[in-house]
């Protein structure tokens, strides 16, 4: 872990794709939430697995297999150390926090929800979060509840405990929304989860590259990120889980790597992690998500999140002095998503007028639609921090607003 102090533009220096132009214009990126930049290290070290130790991991006797395997297991290790966890058997590869929230419905959630059971959602969830609750409460016969938000964009945590019954199987929850950057009291939510006897899943997708993560301290069952939304690559993510939980789902695809023997008689599988993961890895992604993870560390993530929290007051203050804008998403507790609306202008309309600038920010219902219908409107322009942006990018977007509204008035 880093103690030195942030270098922004030493950071900067890490990315090469933030030294290009757009439209004859310096790129300004604002657009992480959806997904980050990758930094050198991350680039080199997928290349260096295609380059000099490709192989398929497991089993294989051969040089290249041998040196691919041990890096591609050394990942595990470097999850588990980042989560806070303590076993790195709970750590199973995805190919993101979509897959890793859909085995979880499709492997434990066939197995413990039932007619009349509930699932609780809150009001800011992806919809990566909502749709694979609705498939199985629909073949179950089941519930999907959900603890409404305020106009602020933060869950009532009142309501969010009223909202548990003795019928609460599972609480699945965004631990940062990724429309509004709102950060959930995931480890309150999950102390309240449990003692109606409900297990906790928490999408960590939007948290992962903005604060350092304690699955134990959280006191979740399970934790889904991405990699590549914490400068890593994409094909690439992980579900945590608690082990005792993991030992009994059972696997959700068959093939490869998942069995320890097969015939036609019948199929013995194998022990955690590997029976959750059939088929062959994204080998060369799951090794440069732990290059990220190792970056991400040497940066220091206290330091990133010191600064992104400065861009995001800076970024607060001077987009409330665009006439015309209204800040979505004003929650106390959140990371550097900045959501709005500009009055007499479509979203999508300031998202291209923006690219001419060369300024990159995300337009729409950020696959978060039922936020939008909570604030009545049908979409917003997002501009998403990371480590590598500036004051200066903030000032920028600014400029780029202020010619927005020259055209259309």
């Amino acid at each position: 872990m880093s103690s030195a102090p942030f270098d922004v533009e030493a950071v900067r220096r890490e990315f090469p794709i933030l030294s290009q132009s757009v439209h004859g214009r310096p790129l300004v990126y604002l657009d992480s939430a959806a997904s980050a930049q990758k930094p050198r290290a991350v680039i080199d070290a997928e290349c260096h697995v295609y380059e000099r130790i490709y192989a398929n991991v497991h089993r294989g006797v051969h040089r290249l297999s041998g040196l691919a395997t041990d890096a591609y297991e050394a990942v595990r290790g470097k999850v588990r150390a980042h989560l806070g966890g303590q076993d790195n058997r709970e750590v199973v590869f995805v190919r993101g926090t979509t897959e890793a929230i859909n085995l979880v419905a499709q492997s434990w959630g066939r197995t413990h929800v039932g007619p009349g059971d509930e699932v609780l959602v809150t009001g800011l969830e992806h919809h990566s979060n909502i749709v694979p609750w609705q498939m199985l409460v629909a073949e179950k016969g089941a519930k999907l509840v959900v603890a409404p938000i305020d106009d602020t964009g933060t869950v009532d945590l009142e309501r969010f405990e009223k909202a548990l019954s003795p019928r609460t199987r599972l609480v699945a929850i965004a631990h940062v929304s990724n429309a509004l950057g709102t950060v959930n009291p995931v480890a309150t939510m999950a102390t309240l989860a449990h003692a109606h006897g409900a297990v906790v899943l928490v999408d960590g997708a939007q948290a992962i590259p903005h604060e350092r993560i304690d699955v134990s301290a959280i006191g979740c069952d399970f934790y889904a990120f991405s990699a590549h939304k914490a400068y890593g690559p994409s094909g690439a993510g992980v579900l945590w889980g608690r082990k005792e939980i993991l030992d009994a789902m059972p696997p959700w695809q068959g093939g490869g790597d998942m069995i320890l023997s097969c015939s036609f008689a019948g199929t013995t599988y194998n022990d955690v992690p590997y029976k959750l993961e059939a088929g062959t890895p994204n080998i060369a992604g799951v090794i440069a998500m732990g290059a990220a993870i190792d970056w991400m560390n040497r940066v220091g993530i206290e330091a990133i999140a010191a600064h992104e929290e400065d861009l995001l007051a800076h970024g607060t203050r001077i987009l409330s002095e665009v006439p015309g804008l209204h800040l979505i998403g004003t929650a106390r507790e959140k990371v550097g998503v900045l959501s709005f609306v500009l009055e007499g202008v479509h979203p999508h309309d300031v998202g291209t007028i923006l690219d001419y600038e060369g300024i990159a920010v995300r337009t729409g219902h950020h696959c978060a639609q039922p936020v939008m219908e909570h604030f009545g409107i049908p979409a917003t322009t997002r501009a998403s921090l990371a480590c590598y942006n500036t004051r200066s990018d903030l000032d920028a977007l600014v400029a780029g607003l202020h010619k927005v509204c020259n055209t259309f008035r």
